[in-house]
């Protein structure tokens, strides 16, 4: 079966002298696996669109178990991201999430816009870094099934108090006074990043990145997160371990 689809590649890995297996989130089939032969070779036609980062036009026979990539054009490279060590180490988590998280094998055009406007606003710089990862991360979360419930204070209903406390392990809110400072690994959210949070998984996906937040709002916002993701797909990423140290 031959067709064509648009992704984008979100691991390379070089096989034998020169060809490359690529995981590549593409529009019509979610996330796949494709040997790209001759691909490694700089020379070669295929060798810049099949390179991690790449957003691609792909042209793919399937067989029993496996795709292989026939043509292969470059539709979108974010040659921003690469001069920029913090930005790049930031695209390669987003990479590893999208693979962690994404379908396979089954239509994820939601998906492959989300990762690439989080991938365009950090190389353009329209949005920074510490708001682009959990609106990212949530929203991910969100479209795969696990979308947490923060409407209200899980025990008397409150909507908004002056702080709630989150818990990555249930999904749920506290106020702070139903909380009573019990250290049970529940996050402290302030009124304004509570209020983010919410944003991340219920506003509309036009508006998802359009919100401001100051710097311990953001800190707490994405401590959320990144614990959530954490518990919830029962992963260490590595490349966020990474893009922390050097940041």
């Amino acid at each position: 079966m031959k067709f064509q689809t648009d992704g984008l590649i979100i691991k390379e890995q070089n096989i034998g002298e020169s060809d490359k297996l690529v995981h590549v989130l593409t529009k019509s089939h979610g996330v796949i696996k494709a040997f790209a032969r001759g691909a490694k070779n700089i020379k070669n036609q295929k060798c810049a669109p099949t390179s991690l980062l790449s957003y691609s036009r792909l042209t793919l026979y399937k067989s029993r178990d496996s795709y292989i990539i026939g043509d292969a054009r470059i539709l979108k490279i974010f040659s921003k991201l690469r001069g920029d060590v913090k930005k790049t180490c930031l695209a390669q988590y987003f990479c590893e999430l999208a693979l962690t998280i994404c379908p396979q094998e089954q239509p994820a055009e939601r998906f492959l816009s989300l990762v690439l406007n989080s991938l365009y606003l950090i190389s353009e710089g329209k949005r920074g870094g510490e708001l682009v990862k959990p609106c990212l991360e949530m929203r991910l979360a969100a479209m795969a099934g696990y979308l947490p419930d923060l409407v209200m204070c899980s025990e008397c209903g409150v909507y908004a108090a002056e702080e709630m406390y989150f818990s990555p392990r249930t999904g749920d809110i506290l106020c702070g006074s139903c909380h009573g400072g019990a250290a049970d690994g529940r996050i402290r959210l302030s009124e304004a990043a509570i209020t983010a949070l919410r944003h991340t998984v219920y506003s509309d996906d036009d508006r998802l990145f359009s919100f401001t937040l100051g710097e311990e709002g953001l800190k707490m916002l994405n401590a959320a997160s990144e614990s959530y993701i954490r518990y919830r797909f029962e992963k260490e990423f590595k490349t966020l371990n990474f893009y922390k140290a050097i940041t």
